[in-house]
């Protein structure tokens, strides 16, 4: 009996343990894997992530029958019943709209873009994969409301809804969740060292205001790219890109691009990857030899400033330098320049690498990462000056701790500038190593002296003597040339070299807990983050010779979702999210955010949202001290002024009116008793004193609506922006004798050119307001073809006149279209893309010039043949097929065509 009773525990135990295991495939409705797809047992949590090839296996406590449940971004959810553990599973996904696409950018919690409370932009693996551009990054520039300004070959700046320049710190760029910003520009340059497209899992883009969830700088939009994880996309793959770069200036140059992911999954407890990026081409060739506003037209003209020639920016009064005498003209002279291809060679490289190490102690969702980034690259931007980024190098280290319903994560950012140089002010060093300022201009006046004396007309006197003050001069492609060239890029004293030195790093963590496990109510989420900077350009950017300058801020939130079930066909989300932040340099304050967004029928979405942003004077608002020739740029922390000491000498015409030879000057003069730049150009100085830079804020107004009528799917948005301490630069001359306004000594400063000339960083008090809106089609046509439109419109709402000396920088078209056309598989296995885009002609408003845009448009456009058992992809394609070269910044080189063919290898 004892042995029966015993058999019959066994048997019950055994029936109460036994455990049931399905596994299958996940496919789409071309019968291609779906990888990293969620399967999962109806009505439980318990499910799995399909592998490479889409398959699957789980393991549960239950008997069939029951059901299983498919879902992936960009698919509509599919259903199964299992009926047998024998049976193969195949669960097919049928492709579903835009708005059925998740996002987690718009709430920091996983949601339908259809039932997003803000406009939101999406670029997926079906995106990345059929773009008509060069590569994903450049494919961002078909999405509605996105402007791409390009910096060079390699470096191109995103921003959305105006107001940027390359420099762009109103943008933000996340890459698995770390800021993508150089800790000594303040932005990030483009992809130069981000992420490899092989490893690119989607890209999110939120237009406008939201630092209600995001932070500091989280002001005009943020830019959102997350990487595969190897625990749901394994194996390895790669691409290679090869093609030619063709521009009237450059001509024809190759362009090759190759990249490669290795990712293993070791056990369900462990996993890595590791890639690799590499990229070379030749940069876009800038030849604009027009001069800039202000100075001669052409090189002919005596105080000509050319837009890409280097070293002429040193200029002079010649009767202000000879003491006033009278045979000498009341003119303005510049030295001769060199042409910017003379000081570069245009060479673009991009070379990147990252990895990561993924453990699940527990074999769940909670998992526990160590991923590391480096990159080094070359690349042209252009700021103040036009800049040869030679070298730079960037990396990152971040430790995160996550599931799915927390994160802890802690990062530092660092870079180095490796060989980059000014290379305006390496032309102005080149002229100066061969022969001083002093030296040129007493040769011009003395040799103009002498030939009008001896009856020459005023135009053969100023020719006999800029041929004498030229005498000698080092010619590009002579050996001194070439050693003058060499010492002033590899010297960082900025008195005598154009070398940038800098080695600066910024520490990063944040935090979200999200308690919608724990509470049925309302989701609920908290969260923040802390920043500590440390600056160490060893006096070559920073005024930091002494030693590296640390400061922090930090920020606190929370946010409240709750939806509600008005009735069967309505229902309204209603969100609300406030922030608490405190750099340690300015006083705290709040952003808060609230919408509401209404849900009719499942096919119709209005939203409305009231967000507020805020962004704190960067690092080089504050703290840079850096002569760009023309002018110094002198931060305005405190701090900062005292630290800034420069001397200038003082004219023969100031001497004699008993001044003495040089003047020592401090940053804090700029922030005194100034004239503002444009009013004494213009003949009528007027006085200045510029406040010292404090946090800019602004709110924003938005309605959108999003919704499907048939095929045709429509996402449209408006928006109104009104800014508070819009933080701007101002140009400031200080007389070196005398006092701004004294109405005597100070005039005669400003006649003699006995000044300082200073580009300061403070905040407007004017009314700027900006307006506008986009709208968004997209639907099929004969049949399964892909048919997209969009189109943008942006206003500002600013009175130049007004404030003639204020510059917003607004740099955007008011009007922009953009047209796609395409079908993944117009027979079988072979693709095609079209994609169109038209700007509208705008005024480019920068540091380093001004101008007008002309209108344009460009065509792009790929070919695509699928190879299912090799899961690869062969694209060839090209951009601007109609060789129409144009640019989107005054001073850069004309955007020519690339054309191109590459192989995705094991990346379906």
């Amino acid at each position: 009996m004892r042995s029966i009773l015993s058999i019959l525990l066994l048997l019950c135990g055994t029936i109460s343990f036994a455990q049931t295991t399905i596994s299958g495939t996940v496919v789409d409705d071309n019968e291609q894997p779906v990888p990293g797809a969620n399967v999962i047992i109806v009505e439980t949590s318990t499910g799995n992530i399909t592998d490479f090839d889409g398959g699957f296996t789980i393991t549960t406590d239950l008997s069939p029958p029951f059901s299983i449940q498919a879902s992936s971004v960009g698919f509509e959810t599919a259903t199964l019943e299992v009926t047998s553990t024998t049976e193969a599973l195949k669960l097919v996904l049928t492709e579903g709209t835009a708005l059925d696409e998740v996002v987690i950018s718009a709430s920091r919690t996983p949601e339908r873009i259809f039932e997003s409370p803000v406009t939101v932009e999406r670029f997926g693996l079906k995106e990345i994969k059929n773009t008509a551009s060069a590569d994903f990054y450049d494919g961002l520039e078909n999405l509605k409301g996105v402007d791409v300004n390009t910096n060079s070959l390699t470096f191109k700046s995103i921003n959305t809804r105006g107001f940027a320049t390359f420099a762009n710190n109103r943008f933000m760029q996340l890459v698995d969740g770390m800021d993508n910003s150089t800790p000594a520009l303040n932005f990030p340059i483009g992809n130069l060292v981000g992420m490899v497209e092989t490893d690119v899992q989607s890209v999110e883009l939120l237009p406008g205001a939201a630092s209600a969830l995001y932070g500091a700088n989280a002001f005009n939009g943020i830019l959102f790219m997350r990487s595969k994880n190897p625990f749901d996309f394994q194996g390895i793959s790669g691409s290679i890109k090869q093609g030619i770069t063709s521009q009237d200036a450059g001509g024809d140059n190759s362009y090759t691009d190759v990249g490669i992911r290795m990712a293993h999954k070791f056990t369900d407890h462990f996993a890595a990857k590791v890639n690799f990026g590499w990229l070379r081409g030749t940069d876009w060739v800038a030849n604009n030899y027009a001069g800039k506003p202000g100075t001669g037209a052409t090189r002919a003209s005596l105080d000509y400033d050319g837009y890409n020639v280097f070293g002429d920016e040193v200029a002079a009064n010649i009767r202000g330098l000879s003491g006033g005498l009278g045979i000498i003209p009341d003119v303005v002279v510049s030295r001769t320049g060199y042409n910017e291809s003379d000081l570069t060679d245009y060479n673009a490289e991009s070379i990147k690498a990252d990895w990561g190490l993924y453990f699940r102690p527990w074999a769940n969702d909670f998992e526990i990462q160590y991923v590391g980034k480096i990159g080094t690259g070359s690349t042209i931007y252009q700021g103040s000056n036009r800049y040869y980024i030679d070298g730079f190098t960037q990396q990152q280290h971040k430790i995160e701790v996550r599931n799915d319903n927390f994160f802890v994560r802690g990062y530092v950012v660092a870079d180095k500038a490796g060989d980059s140089y000014d290379m305006t002010v390496t032309g102005i060093q080149i002229n100066r190593a061969w022969k001083s300022d002093a030296d040129w201009f007493g040769d011009y006046i003395g040799t103009y002296a002498g030939a009008t004396l001896g009856g020459a007309t005023e135009e053969q006197a100023h020719a006999l003597a800029r041929a004498a003050a030229e005498s000698g001069r080092y010619l590009p492609g002579t050996p001194q040339f070439q050693a003058a060239f060499n010492r002033s890029i590899n010297d960082p004293d900025i008195a005598t070299g154009s070398k940038f030195q800098d080695a600066s790093k910024y520490y990063h963590s944040d935090a979200n807990y999200n308690f919608s496990h724990l509470i049925d109510w309302a989701e609920i989420q908290v969260g923040g983050s802390f920043r500590q900077y440390s600056l160490n350009s060893s006096g070559t950017i920073y005024t930091d010779a002494n030693g590296s300058i640390e400061y922090s801020e930090y920020g606190i939130y929370t946010q409240i979702q709750k939806d509600l079930e008005l009735s069967e066909s309505l229902d309204l989300k209603l969100t609300g999210s406030i922030r608490y932040d405190k750099s340690e340099l300015f006083d705290g304050f709040f952003s808060p955010r609230l919408s509401a967004g209404f849900t009719v029928n499942e096919n119709h979405n209005i939203r409305a949202s009231y967000q507020t942003g805020f962004r704190n004077p960067t690092t080089q608002d504050l703290f840079i001290g850096l002569n760009a020739g023309p002018y110094v740029l002198i931060g305005s922390a405190e701090a900062n002024l005292d630290r800034d000491v420069r001397t200038y000498s003082v004219s023969a015409s100031g001497q004699m009116l008993g001044q003495p030879s040089s003047v020592t000057l401090t940053g804090a003069a700029a922030y005194g008793p100034t004239y503002s730049f444009s009013s004494v150009e213009n003949g009528a100085p007027v006085v200045s004193n510029i406040d010292i830079v404090k946090p800019e804020q602004v709110a924003s107004f938005e309605v959108g609506y999003r919704g499907k009528f048939n095929r045709l799917i429509v996402d449209a948005s408006v928006y109104y922006n009104s800014y508070k301490d819009f933080i701007s630069n101002e140009r400031v001359i200080v007389p070196l004798y005398g006092t701004a306004g004294d109405g005597g000594l100070s005039l005669a400063a400003l006649q003699n050119g006995d000044v300082a000339v200073y580009q300061t960083y403070t905040n407007s008090d004017a009314d700027v307001n900006s307006y506008g809106g986009s709208i968004g089609l997209t639907t099929k046509v004969f049949g399964d073809f892909d048919l997209g439109a969009n189109y943008t419109y942006a206003k500002q709402d600013f009175d130049q006149a007004a404030d003639p000396d204020f510059r917003t920088s607004f740099n955007t078209p008011e009007h922009k279209v953009k047209v796609s056309f395409g079908n993944t598989d117009v027979f079988k296995n072979f693709g095609f893309n079209v994609a169109w885009r038209w700007s509208d002609s705008y005024f480019w408003q920068a540091t380093f010039a001004d101008g007008d845009i002309p209108s344009y448009h460009t065509l792009d456009a790929q070919l695509s043949y699928t190879i299912p058992k090799l899961k690869s992809l062969i694209k060839v394609g090209a951009t601007n097929i109609m060789g129409d070269e144009y640019f989107t910044a005054i001073g850069t080189g004309y955007i020519g065509s690339m054309y191109y063919a590459s192989i995705v290898i094991n990346n379906l």
